[in-house]
């Protein structure tokens, strides 16, 4: 499945967000994630399931000063 990633189009294999952080990379990472414009909680990206097209926001902390 053809979504966008933090703007960048990607082809997926997985159908939910969760899985998506997964595929990415992130495992267990605390980010913060949307989908289509809302926010989805961590307690959430489990169950959410990404259609094609979707538009993800993956959002990680910036650490130093």
């Amino acid at each position: 499945m053809r979504i966008l990633v933090n703007e960048e189009p990607r082809d997926i294999a997985t159908a939910t967000l969760a899985g998506l952080l997964d595929e990415l990379g992130y495992g267990d990472a605390r980010v913060a994630t949307a989908v289509n414009g809302a926010f989805v909680p961590a307690s959430r990206r489990g169950s959410l399931t990404l259609d094609e097209g979707a538009r993800v926001e993956i959002l990680a902390p910036m650490q130093g000063g």
